[in-house]
């Protein structure tokens, strides 16, 4: 199972696991996600689609191997628009989509990102550095949302034994000297 499967980065993930061999089923609210990014896919049988928003409770029957989170507005411009959207799929969607992960016996994979660390003062970040968060600034929403997210993701492994795994995405931005 891929959430935000209708998005830019899970639609390519929902192909190349269909190219795999693997049964997915593809979750998306579409509120940034494309239908259009997933269309080619609906021809496989082995691909299901489900409009359903993360941050509310989903059950579904039968066996499930993976949850794949990733769902979540990701484009500054997003995150102004959706800015209460953006905090639930973070808290709220992680939170649920751990629990059906949970229910099912299934690994759990974090899709997170270098913005964990907020607006960092130092490039790129290691895994020691801490951050430099700013919870009421303009990008806190995202910010906080993937920090709660990873909290959650291993707060379930440590209380509940739950194999979970957490993928950050680093934004290496270039010192200038590096264009000249």
């Amino acid at each position: 199972m891929v959430t935000g499967g209708a998005g830019f980065l899970g639609s390519h993930l929902c192909e190349r696991l269909l190219e795999d061999g693997w049964q997915v089923t593809c979750v998306d609210n579409l509120v940034t996600g494309v239908p259009t990014n997933v269309a080619d896919l609906r021809q496989d049988d082995r691909f299901r689609f489900l409009q359903h928003n993360v941050s509310e409770h989903l059950e579904l029957v039968g066996a499930i191997d993976a949850v794949v989170h990733f769902a979540s507005p990701a484009s500054p411009v997003d995150h102004e628009r959706h800015p209460i959207h953006t905090l639930k799929v973070g808290t709220l969607g992680t939170h649920n989509m751990l629990g059906l992960a949970r229910a099912k016996g299934a690994v759990f994979l974090l899709a997170s990102t270098s913005e964990v660390y907020g607006d960092p003062l130092v490039h790129p970040q290691s895994e020691t550095y801490w951050g430099n968060v700013n919870p009421t600034g303009p990008r806190g929403v995202y910010d906080e949302a993937k920090r709660a997210a990873e909290a959650f993701t291993m707060a379930y492994h440590r209380a509940h034994g739950l194999k979970t795994r957490i993928a950050r995405i680093f934004n290496y931005v270039r010192p200038a000297y590096a264009f000249e």
